[in-house]
Protein backbone atom coordinates (compact mmCIF):
# COMPACT_ATOMS: atom_id res chain seq x y z
CA UNK A 1 0.00 0.00 0.00
CA UNK A 2 1.19 3.47 -1.08
CA UNK A 3 0.09 6.53 0.52
CA UNK A 4 1.63 9.74 -0.29
CA UNK A 5 1.09 13.77 -0.92
CA UNK A 6 -0.82 14.11 -4.65
CA UNK A 7 2.16 16.57 -5.51
CA UNK A 8 4.95 14.86 -3.58
CA UNK A 9 7.96 13.54 -6.69
CA UNK A 10 8.77 10.90 -4.04
CA UNK A 11 5.68 9.08 -3.82
CA UNK A 12 5.80 9.48 -8.20
CA UNK A 13 8.97 7.88 -8.11
CA UNK A 14 7.31 4.77 -5.87
CA UNK A 15 4.46 4.99 -7.39
CA UNK A 16 6.23 4.01 -10.96
CA UNK A 17 8.37 1.63 -9.15
CA UNK A 18 5.39 -0.08 -7.84
CA UNK A 19 3.80 -0.26 -11.62
CA UNK A 20 7.00 -2.17 -12.63
CA UNK A 21 6.93 -4.69 -10.25
CA UNK A 22 3.12 -5.37 -10.11
CA UNK A 23 3.04 -5.61 -14.02
CA UNK A 24 6.46 -8.50 -13.47
CA UNK A 25 5.43 -10.20 -10.57
CA UNK A 26 2.14 -12.53 -10.84
CA UNK A 27 1.46 -12.45 -6.78
CA UNK A 28 2.65 -8.78 -6.20
CA UNK A 29 -0.32 -6.26 -5.82
CA UNK A 30 -0.03 -2.68 -5.36
CA UNK A 31 -2.63 -0.35 -3.69
CA UNK A 32 -2.52 3.23 -4.43
CA UNK A 33 -3.82 6.56 -2.29
CA UNK A 34 -3.09 10.15 -2.31
CA UNK A 35 -3.77 12.80 -0.29
CA UNK A 36 -4.58 16.10 -1.27
CA UNK A 37 -1.29 18.58 -0.05
CA UNK A 38 -4.27 20.91 2.49
CA UNK A 39 -4.82 17.51 4.39
CA UNK A 40 -1.90 15.27 3.98
CA UNK A 41 -0.26 15.91 7.29
CA UNK A 42 -3.98 15.65 9.20
CA UNK A 43 -4.30 12.09 7.84
CA UNK A 44 -0.70 10.82 7.93
CA UNK A 45 -1.05 11.78 11.57
CA UNK A 46 -4.47 9.60 11.64
CA UNK A 47 -2.87 6.70 9.72
CA UNK A 48 0.22 6.48 12.03
CA UNK A 49 -2.18 6.88 15.25
CA UNK A 50 -4.33 3.72 14.15
CA UNK A 51 -1.22 1.25 13.46
CA UNK A 52 0.68 2.80 16.31
CA UNK A 53 4.11 4.49 14.07
CA UNK A 54 6.09 6.74 13.67
CA UNK A 55 6.35 8.53 9.99
CA UNK A 56 6.62 12.02 9.14
CA UNK A 57 7.35 12.26 4.73
CA UNK A 58 5.46 11.63 2.20
CA UNK A 59 5.03 8.96 1.07
CA UNK A 60 4.36 6.30 3.77
CA UNK A 61 4.18 2.46 2.47
CA UNK A 62 3.47 -0.67 4.31
CA UNK A 63 2.74 -4.68 3.54
CA UNK A 64 -0.54 -6.11 4.21
CA UNK A 65 -0.02 -9.50 5.49
CA UNK A 66 -2.30 -11.75 4.41
CA UNK A 67 -0.91 -14.93 6.55
CA UNK A 68 -1.78 -12.93 9.57
CA UNK A 69 -5.22 -11.43 8.67
CA UNK A 70 -4.35 -7.84 6.62
CA UNK A 71 -1.84 -7.15 9.85
CA UNK A 72 -0.58 -3.75 7.83
CA UNK A 73 3.74 -4.06 8.51
CA UNK A 74 4.85 -0.58 7.66
CA UNK A 75 7.72 -0.35 5.83
CA UNK A 76 8.67 3.11 5.82
CA UNK A 77 9.33 6.01 3.15
CA UNK A 78 10.58 5.83 -0.33
CA UNK A 79 14.15 4.92 0.50
CA UNK A 80 12.77 1.88 2.38
CA UNK A 81 10.53 0.96 -0.48
CA UNK A 82 13.72 1.11 -2.86
CA UNK A 83 15.75 -1.38 -0.36
CA UNK A 84 12.90 -3.20 -0.55
CA UNK A 85 12.12 -3.47 -4.14
CA UNK A 86 16.17 -4.42 -4.33
CA UNK A 87 16.22 -7.26 -1.55
CA UNK A 88 13.68 -8.86 -2.67
CA UNK A 89 13.39 -8.58 -6.46
CA UNK A 90 16.50 -7.06 -7.83
CA UNK A 91 14.54 -4.07 -8.98
CA UNK A 92 15.57 -0.36 -8.77
CA UNK A 93 14.64 2.82 -10.22
CA UNK A 94 16.04 5.04 -12.58
CA UNK A 95 13.34 8.07 -12.64
CA UNK A 96 15.18 11.16 -12.97
CA UNK A 97 14.08 14.47 -10.95
CA UNK A 98 12.55 16.01 -13.91
CA UNK A 99 10.41 12.99 -14.66
CA UNK A 100 9.33 12.92 -10.74
CA UNK A 101 8.46 16.68 -10.91
CA UNK A 102 6.20 16.31 -13.89
CA UNK A 103 4.99 13.26 -13.02
CA UNK A 104 4.02 14.97 -9.51
CA UNK A 105 1.85 17.89 -11.05
CA UNK A 106 0.10 15.38 -13.43
CA UNK A 107 -0.76 12.96 -10.00
CA UNK A 108 -2.47 16.13 -7.83
CA UNK A 109 -4.35 17.31 -11.32
CA UNK A 110 -5.56 13.86 -11.63
CA UNK A 111 -6.11 13.59 -7.57
CA UNK A 112 -8.56 17.21 -7.87
CA UNK A 113 -10.28 16.32 -11.11
CA UNK A 114 -11.20 12.74 -8.86
CA UNK A 115 -12.43 14.36 -6.22
CA UNK A 116 -14.49 17.35 -8.07
CA UNK A 117 -16.20 14.32 -9.99
CA UNK A 118 -16.89 12.56 -6.75
CA UNK A 119 -18.36 15.87 -5.38
CA UNK A 120 -20.88 15.83 -8.29
CA UNK A 121 -21.71 12.46 -7.97
CA UNK A 122 -22.81 13.42 -4.50
CA UNK A 123 -24.94 16.39 -5.44
CA UNK A 124 -26.64 14.44 -7.90
CA UNK A 125 -27.91 12.46 -4.40
CA UNK A 126 -29.50 15.39 -2.85
CA UNK A 127 -30.03 13.95 1.03
CA UNK A 128 -33.06 14.64 2.59
CA UNK A 129 -32.46 17.16 5.08
CA UNK A 130 -34.04 16.43 8.46
CA UNK A 131 -33.73 19.09 11.60
CA UNK A 132 -34.18 17.85 15.05
CA UNK A 133 -34.45 20.52 17.11
CA UNK A 134 -33.70 21.00 21.26
CA UNK A 135 -31.69 17.40 20.03
CA UNK A 136 -30.34 16.66 23.75
CA UNK A 137 -33.83 15.61 24.60
CA UNK A 138 -34.58 12.04 25.80
CA UNK A 139 -36.64 11.58 22.50
CA UNK A 140 -33.84 12.14 20.33
CA UNK A 141 -31.69 9.35 20.89
CA UNK A 142 -34.91 6.84 20.51
CA UNK A 143 -35.71 8.98 16.91
CA UNK A 144 -32.23 8.95 15.00
CA UNK A 145 -32.37 4.81 14.93
CA UNK A 146 -35.69 5.19 13.04
CA UNK A 147 -34.81 7.76 11.25
CA UNK A 148 -32.30 6.26 9.91
CA UNK A 149 -33.21 2.77 9.68
CA UNK A 150 -34.53 3.38 5.94
CA UNK A 151 -37.89 2.74 7.45
CA UNK A 152 -39.66 5.87 7.97
CA UNK A 153 -38.55 7.63 4.24
CA UNK A 154 -37.94 4.24 2.40
CA UNK A 155 -34.60 2.20 1.66
CA UNK A 156 -34.09 4.62 -1.24
CA UNK A 157 -33.57 8.18 0.45
CA UNK A 158 -30.81 9.11 2.43
CA UNK A 159 -30.81 11.23 5.00
CA UNK A 160 -28.26 14.35 6.80
CA UNK A 161 -29.68 14.61 10.08
CA UNK A 162 -28.79 17.89 11.70
CA UNK A 163 -28.91 18.39 15.80
CA UNK A 164 -30.16 22.00 16.84
CA UNK A 165 -29.76 23.04 20.42
CA UNK A 166 -28.48 26.18 22.01
CA UNK A 167 -25.30 24.81 23.06
CA UNK A 168 -22.94 22.02 22.88
CA UNK A 169 -22.57 19.60 25.45
CA UNK A 170 -21.39 16.35 26.65
CA UNK A 171 -24.55 14.61 26.12
CA UNK A 172 -24.85 16.31 22.41
CA UNK A 173 -21.62 15.43 21.58
CA UNK A 174 -22.45 11.72 22.87
CA UNK A 175 -25.60 11.55 20.51
CA UNK A 176 -23.77 12.58 17.38
CA UNK A 177 -21.01 9.94 18.05
CA UNK A 178 -23.01 7.51 18.74
CA UNK A 179 -25.36 7.72 15.89
CA UNK A 180 -21.98 7.68 13.93
CA UNK A 181 -21.33 4.13 15.27
CA UNK A 182 -24.72 3.13 13.97
CA UNK A 183 -23.82 2.42 10.34
CA UNK A 184 -27.06 3.18 9.64
CA UNK A 185 -28.19 2.43 5.56
CA UNK A 186 -29.41 5.68 4.77
CA UNK A 187 -27.45 8.54 7.15
CA UNK A 188 -25.16 10.25 4.57
CA UNK A 189 -24.68 12.50 7.72
CA UNK A 190 -25.12 13.86 10.99
CA UNK A 191 -24.03 17.65 12.36
CA UNK A 192 -24.40 19.36 15.61
CA UNK A 193 -25.74 22.83 15.25
CA UNK A 194 -25.77 25.05 17.66
CA UNK A 195 -25.61 28.54 15.76
CA UNK A 196 -29.05 30.44 15.43
CA UNK A 197 -28.47 32.24 12.43
CA UNK A 198 -28.10 28.51 10.42
CA UNK A 199 -31.10 27.18 11.55
CA UNK A 200 -32.73 24.96 9.22
CA UNK A 201 -31.13 26.03 6.11
CA UNK A 202 -32.59 24.35 3.51
CA UNK A 203 -34.35 21.55 5.78
CA UNK A 204 -36.99 19.32 3.85
CA UNK A 205 -38.01 18.37 7.45
CA UNK A 206 -37.98 19.99 11.10
CA UNK A 207 -39.09 17.78 14.45
CA UNK A 208 -40.27 19.76 17.06
CA UNK A 209 -38.92 18.44 20.69
CA UNK A 210 -40.21 19.80 24.41
CA UNK A 211 -37.47 22.42 25.10
CA UNK A 212 -35.84 22.18 28.46
CA UNK A 213 -36.31 24.98 30.50
CA UNK A 214 -33.28 26.18 32.62
CA UNK A 215 -34.92 29.30 34.31
CA UNK A 216 -37.84 28.83 36.97
CA UNK A 217 -40.86 29.01 35.95
CA UNK A 218 -43.37 30.27 38.93
CA UNK A 219 -46.79 29.67 37.19
CA UNK A 220 -49.03 28.24 34.21
CA UNK A 221 -49.48 31.27 32.58
CA UNK A 222 -45.66 32.20 32.92
CA UNK A 223 -45.24 28.24 31.21
CA UNK A 224 -47.17 29.32 28.54
CA UNK A 225 -45.50 32.39 27.92
CA UNK A 226 -42.44 31.12 28.12
CA UNK A 227 -43.61 29.16 25.03
CA UNK A 228 -43.85 32.46 22.23
CA UNK A 229 -40.42 33.31 21.98
CA UNK A 230 -39.09 29.72 20.89
CA UNK A 231 -42.36 29.68 18.68
CA UNK A 232 -41.63 32.95 17.11
CA UNK A 233 -37.70 32.49 16.59
CA UNK A 234 -38.28 29.13 15.12
CA UNK A 235 -40.98 30.37 12.85
CA UNK A 236 -39.73 33.39 11.46
CA UNK A 237 -36.35 30.94 10.86
CA UNK A 238 -37.81 28.23 9.28
CA UNK A 239 -39.56 30.70 6.51
CA UNK A 240 -36.13 32.34 6.17
CA UNK A 241 -34.31 29.09 5.61
CA UNK A 242 -35.82 25.75 5.54
CA UNK A 243 -36.99 24.37 2.32
CA UNK A 244 -40.23 25.39 0.31
CA UNK A 245 -41.76 22.16 1.12
CA UNK A 246 -40.82 21.70 4.21
CA UNK A 247 -42.61 19.26 6.78
CA UNK A 248 -42.59 20.61 10.68
CA UNK A 249 -44.01 17.54 13.09
CA UNK A 250 -44.55 18.53 16.85
CA UNK A 251 -43.68 16.43 19.21
CA UNK A 252 -43.53 16.20 22.78
CA UNK A 253 -45.87 16.49 25.65
CA UNK A 254 -46.18 20.13 27.08
CA UNK A 255 -48.53 22.58 25.01
CA UNK A 256 -48.19 20.47 21.63
CA UNK A 257 -51.25 21.91 20.16
CA UNK A 258 -50.20 25.58 21.10
CA UNK A 259 -46.89 25.11 19.79
CA UNK A 260 -47.97 23.76 16.71
CA UNK A 261 -50.15 27.16 16.63
CA UNK A 262 -47.81 29.36 17.16
CA UNK A 263 -45.81 28.57 14.77
CA UNK A 264 -48.46 28.63 12.53
CA UNK A 265 -48.67 31.91 12.88
CA UNK A 266 -45.12 32.71 12.99
CA UNK A 267 -44.61 30.59 9.48
CA UNK A 268 -47.40 31.26 7.40
CA UNK A 269 -46.39 30.28 4.72
CA UNK A 270 -45.79 26.02 5.60
CA UNK A 271 -48.79 26.33 7.97
CA UNK A 272 -49.97 23.47 5.87
CA UNK A 273 -47.19 21.57 6.24
CA UNK A 274 -47.31 21.63 9.98
CA UNK A 275 -48.65 19.40 12.21
CA UNK A 276 -48.78 17.72 16.11
CA UNK A 277 -48.27 14.22 16.85
CA UNK A 278 -51.17 12.79 18.90
CA UNK A 279 -50.00 8.87 18.41
CA UNK A 280 -48.50 9.21 21.45
CA UNK A 281 -51.33 9.61 23.51
CA UNK A 282 -53.68 7.25 21.25
CA UNK A 283 -50.82 4.55 22.05
CA UNK A 284 -51.52 4.92 25.44
CA UNK A 285 -54.99 4.31 25.17
CA UNK A 286 -54.51 1.21 23.48
CA UNK A 287 -52.07 0.04 25.58
CA UNK A 288 -54.20 0.80 28.62
CA UNK A 289 -57.26 -0.93 26.71
CA UNK A 290 -54.88 -4.05 25.82
CA UNK A 291 -54.48 -4.63 29.46
CA UNK A 292 -57.91 -4.40 30.25
CA UNK A 293 -58.26 -7.00 27.43
CA UNK A 294 -55.77 -8.98 27.94
CA UNK A 295 -54.65 -8.64 23.85
CA UNK A 296 -51.79 -6.72 22.37
CA UNK A 297 -51.93 -3.01 22.03
CA UNK A 298 -51.03 -3.46 18.10
CA UNK A 299 -54.06 -5.59 17.49
CA UNK A 300 -56.50 -2.69 18.64
CA UNK A 301 -57.25 0.13 15.84
CA UNK A 302 -58.83 3.08 14.90
CA UNK A 303 -58.90 5.07 18.40
CA UNK A 304 -59.44 8.79 17.93
CA UNK A 305 -57.81 11.24 19.84
CA UNK A 306 -59.65 14.66 19.93
CA UNK A 307 -59.03 18.13 21.18
CA UNK A 308 -55.84 19.01 22.89
CA UNK A 309 -53.27 16.18 22.59
CA UNK A 310 -51.31 17.62 26.36
CA UNK A 311 -54.36 18.19 28.12
CA UNK A 312 -57.77 18.45 27.82
CA UNK A 313 -58.66 15.46 25.16
CA UNK A 314 -61.79 12.90 24.72
CA UNK A 315 -60.34 9.36 23.51
CA UNK A 316 -63.13 8.40 21.41
CA UNK A 317 -62.99 4.80 21.18
CA UNK A 318 -66.66 4.76 18.86
CA UNK A 319 -64.83 3.20 15.92
CA UNK A 320 -62.33 1.49 18.28
CA UNK A 321 -61.64 -2.37 16.62
CA UNK A 322 -59.78 -5.03 18.18
CA UNK A 323 -57.91 -7.93 15.81
CA UNK A 324 -56.85 -11.35 16.33
CA UNK A 325 -58.71 -11.28 19.93
CA UNK A 326 -58.49 -14.69 21.80
CA UNK A 327 -62.04 -15.09 22.54
CA UNK A 328 -64.86 -18.06 21.73
CA UNK A 329 -65.25 -16.03 18.26
CA UNK A 330 -62.59 -16.27 15.98
CA UNK A 331 -61.56 -15.21 12.28
CA UNK A 332 -59.22 -14.99 9.73
CA UNK A 333 -56.61 -11.84 10.06
CA UNK A 334 -58.70 -9.18 8.64
CA UNK A 335 -61.38 -10.23 10.82
CA UNK A 336 -62.28 -7.42 14.34
CA UNK A 337 -64.70 -7.07 16.78
CA UNK A 338 -65.52 -3.68 18.30
CA UNK A 339 -63.54 -2.99 21.50
CA UNK A 340 -66.84 -1.69 23.18
CA UNK A 341 -68.76 -4.34 22.74
CA UNK A 342 -65.42 -6.31 24.62
CA UNK A 343 -65.44 -3.88 27.51
CA UNK A 344 -67.84 -4.96 29.72
CA UNK A 345 -66.90 -3.15 32.76
CA UNK A 346 -68.40 0.54 31.76
CA UNK A 347 -67.90 1.55 35.42
CA UNK A 348 -63.72 1.48 34.24
CA UNK A 349 -64.40 2.99 30.82
CA UNK A 350 -66.02 5.84 32.37
CA UNK A 351 -63.69 6.49 35.77
CA UNK A 352 -60.48 4.87 35.66
CA UNK A 353 -59.57 4.33 31.75
CA UNK A 354 -60.75 7.93 31.77
CA UNK A 355 -58.69 9.23 35.22
CA UNK A 356 -55.22 7.36 34.12
CA UNK A 357 -55.05 8.56 30.33
CA UNK A 358 -56.26 12.50 32.06
CA UNK A 359 -52.88 11.82 33.91
CA UNK A 360 -50.65 10.85 31.42
CA UNK A 361 -52.00 13.46 28.86
CA UNK A 362 -51.33 16.10 31.86
CA UNK A 363 -48.73 18.68 30.62
CA UNK A 364 -45.87 18.86 32.33
CA UNK A 365 -46.00 15.42 32.88
CA UNK A 366 -43.43 12.79 31.68
CA UNK A 367 -43.61 11.35 28.56
CA UNK A 368 -41.10 8.56 27.82
CA UNK A 369 -38.47 9.26 25.22
CA UNK A 370 -39.09 5.69 23.20
CA UNK A 371 -43.02 6.60 23.07
CA UNK A 372 -42.33 10.15 21.48
CA UNK A 373 -39.66 8.93 19.44
CA UNK A 374 -41.87 6.14 18.14
CA UNK A 375 -44.70 8.03 17.46
CA UNK A 376 -42.77 11.25 15.75
CA UNK A 377 -41.07 8.84 13.53
CA UNK A 378 -44.60 6.60 12.56
CA UNK A 379 -46.24 9.81 11.63
CA UNK A 380 -43.86 10.85 9.32
CA UNK A 381 -43.84 7.52 8.03
CA UNK A 382 -47.64 7.54 7.21
CA UNK A 383 -46.67 11.20 5.81
CA UNK A 384 -44.03 10.21 3.23
CA UNK A 385 -45.97 6.46 2.63
CA UNK A 386 -49.46 6.62 3.63
CA UNK A 387 -51.25 5.50 6.35
CA UNK A 388 -52.43 1.56 6.35
CA UNK A 389 -55.57 1.75 4.18
CA UNK A 390 -58.68 1.88 6.28
CA UNK A 391 -57.36 2.82 9.28
CA UNK A 392 -57.74 5.84 11.40
CA UNK A 393 -55.06 7.94 12.46
CA UNK A 394 -54.84 10.72 15.09
CA UNK A 395 -53.40 14.17 14.07
CA UNK A 396 -53.15 17.65 15.00
CA UNK A 397 -54.11 20.13 12.55
CA UNK A 398 -55.63 23.25 11.64
CA UNK A 399 -59.70 23.02 11.98
CA UNK A 400 -61.99 24.42 9.11
CA UNK A 401 -64.52 23.85 10.70
CA UNK A 402 -65.29 20.38 10.61
CA UNK A 403 -67.31 18.13 13.57
CA UNK A 404 -68.02 21.45 14.33
CA UNK A 405 -64.95 22.51 15.77
CA UNK A 406 -64.44 26.21 16.06
CA UNK A 407 -62.30 27.44 12.89
CA UNK A 408 -58.31 28.30 13.01
CA UNK A 409 -57.83 26.17 16.48
CA UNK A 410 -55.27 23.67 16.15
CA UNK A 411 -57.22 20.61 17.45
CA UNK A 412 -56.34 16.13 17.00
CA UNK A 413 -58.76 15.10 15.07
CA UNK A 414 -59.08 11.31 12.66
CA UNK A 415 -57.56 11.28 9.71
CA UNK A 416 -55.50 9.25 6.55
CA UNK A 417 -52.31 9.99 5.11
CA UNK A 418 -52.64 9.60 1.26
CA UNK A 419 -49.98 10.82 -1.82
CA UNK A 420 -47.82 12.47 1.22
CA UNK A 421 -50.19 14.33 2.73
CA UNK A 422 -53.11 13.64 5.09
CA UNK A 423 -57.00 14.19 4.92
CA UNK A 424 -59.37 14.93 7.78
CA UNK A 425 -62.01 11.81 7.31
CA UNK A 426 -65.34 14.12 7.43
CA UNK A 427 -67.18 10.85 6.26
CA UNK A 428 -66.75 9.00 9.15
CA UNK A 429 -70.41 8.18 10.59
CA UNK A 430 -71.46 8.07 14.00
CA UNK A 431 -68.84 10.33 15.45
CA UNK A 432 -70.93 13.67 16.73
CA UNK A 433 -69.19 14.92 19.54
CA UNK A 434 -71.51 15.87 22.52
CA UNK A 435 -71.65 19.87 23.29
CA UNK A 436 -70.13 19.81 26.29
CA UNK A 437 -67.38 18.03 25.90
CA UNK A 438 -66.49 19.70 22.53
CA UNK A 439 -66.84 23.19 24.85
CA UNK A 440 -64.28 21.47 27.71
CA UNK A 441 -61.73 20.86 24.95
CA UNK A 442 -62.02 24.02 22.46
CA UNK A 443 -62.41 26.54 25.87
CA UNK A 444 -58.70 25.26 26.97
CA UNK A 445 -56.83 25.28 23.60
CA UNK A 446 -58.60 29.04 23.27
CA UNK A 447 -56.88 30.15 26.87
CA UNK A 448 -54.07 29.09 25.99
CA UNK A 449 -53.92 30.80 22.78
CA UNK A 450 -54.99 33.76 24.50
CA UNK A 451 -52.70 33.25 27.30
CA UNK A 452 -49.44 33.12 25.04
CA UNK A 453 -50.45 36.23 23.22
CA UNK A 454 -51.11 38.63 26.10
CA UNK A 455 -54.59 39.17 25.19
CA UNK A 456 -55.54 37.44 29.01
CA UNK A 457 -53.79 37.30 32.33
CA UNK A 458 -54.49 34.17 33.92
CA UNK A 459 -55.64 30.65 32.39
CA UNK A 460 -59.18 29.61 33.62
CA UNK A 461 -59.51 26.28 33.74
CA UNK A 462 -62.95 25.00 32.18
CA UNK A 463 -65.17 23.79 34.84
Amino acid sequence: TLLGRADCPYYAKAELLADYLQKNLPDFRIHKITQHPDIWEEWLEDVCEKNKWSHKKSPIIWRELLDRGGKAMLLGGYNEFLEHAQLYYGVTSSMTSELMMVVAKENLGTHIEKELEEESLKGLINPLQVWITSASAPASCGLIPLLTSGEVFGMQTEISITLFDNKRGNHLTSVLLESQDLGAPVLRSIRICTRVEEAFHQAHVVIILDDSTESEVLSLEDCIRSRVPLCRLYGYLIEKNAHESVRVVVGGKTFVNLKTALLMRYAPSVAHNIVAVALGVEGQAKAALARKLKTTAAGIKDVIIWGNISGNNYVDLRKAKVYRYESAIWGPPHYSRPVLSLVFDSEWLNKEFVTTLQNLSATGKQFGGILSAHSIATTLKYWYHGSPPGEIVSLGVLSEGQFGIPEGLVFSMPVKFENGSWVVLTDLEDIEINEQIMTRMTSDIIQEKLVALGDVIYFEPYQ
